[in-house]
């Protein structure tokens, strides 16, 4: 008894060569779109303080914690001493030297925004549920985004933070 190998219809009307490239064509896309909705990190963009500002991060960098609420620091590649990022999955990121929100500039400048340790946070509600939390009334502006649902109160890191914001930007 022999097999032979059957082909679907819709295969058998296309000529040979299209037959013989359907299947790598059909793996070659599969992979693609498997490959596609793999997400890469997101790309932090890294703050270009003014010379006086950038000198008080750098302070404030050394002094920044490798733990942040029971998550351990990981910077972003290439490491600059203006951002640093906190393992929470999805991540805390400090970007400090960040220009003044120009929200500040009108209504939103008269939104409650909480003091911790001296060192007042304006927020922002974020469209994906997180915040982002900018120190005022500082020589150098801090901005640390809080992603939804990586703590109970997205205002913790912040709270954490702000002796070392205290301590190293007037």
């Amino acid at each position: 008894m022999s097999r032979e190998l059957r082909v679907p219809r819709f295969l058998a009307a296309l000529p040979a060569p299209i037959r013989w490239l359907a299947l790598p064509v059909a793996l070659t896309c599969t992979v693609v779109v498997l490959l596609g909705s793999w997400s890469a990190p997101d790309r932090i963009e890294v703050p270009e303080p003014a010379p006086k500002a950038a000198g008080y991060c750098r302070d404030l960098a050394a002094a920044l914690p490798q733990e942040l609420l029971g998550h351990a620091r990981k910077d972003p590649s290439p490491a600059s001493p203006y951002v640093a990022a906190w393992a929470s999955s999805p991540r805390v990121v400090l970007r400090c030297g960040v220009d003044r929100p120009e929200q500040l500039n009108g209504e939103a400048a008269k939104d409650y925004s909480p003091t911790v340790d001296d060192v007042t946070w304006w927020p922002q509600k974020l469209d994906d549920g997180g915040y982002r939390f900018t120190s005022t009334m500082r020589k150098a502006y801090v901005e640390v985004t809080v992603p939804g649902g990586a703590f109970a109160n997205p205002f913790d890191p912040v709270a954490a933070l702000s002796a070392a914001v205290k301590a190293n930007i007037p």
